[in-house]
């Protein structure tokens, strides 16, 4: 096998890999939030009340989407793609909760008291469920 078979299939094992972890992780934790959404208005509200746990929620996420951007640098494939753009969602989240933490309460505030946007919020946690069982099969399947 030549070195760019060799590297190429590298990356589809890593990606694989990275699905296996990744997908069975969104699609359970998406799915319970979107059901429970409405219920965790107080559980936001509290979290954002102390600084601390927001700050280590924005450096662990920071961190963890930072090893997926290191560790994964394939971007052929919807597979390979979409395990590539949750790792900059994460490490983007994650400095948002340590660098404007105030901003994204105000905003979770803002969609917990909308209809309407805990409307949105449900069906963007449905859909990452989704990517999330999508990411599960493509990961685990032979």
């Amino acid at each position: 096998m030549t070195s760019t078979a060799t590297t190429a299939l590298d990356a589809q094992r890593r990606t694989r890999a990275f699905a296996r972890v990744i997908g069975p992780y969104v699609a359970v934790f998406t799915t319970i939030y979107a059901i429970r959404l409405p219920s965790l208005q107080g559980l936001t509200t509290e979290l954002f009340a102390d600084p601390v746990p927001v700050l280590m929620l924005g450096a662990l996420m920071l961190g963890a989407g930072l090893v997926i951007i290191g560790l994964h640098r394939n971007w052929r494939g919807p597979l390979a793609v979409t395990i590539s753009l949750f790792g900059w969602f994460v490490a983007i989240r994650g400095f948002l909760l340590i660098a404007v933490p105030d901003t994204l309460s105000s905003a979770v505030d803002a969609t917990m008291l909308s209809p309407t946007g805990l409307l949105v919020a449900r069906v963007f946690f449905g859909c990452l469920a989704v990517m999330g069982l999508t990411l599960t099969y493509a990961g685990w399947r032979r």
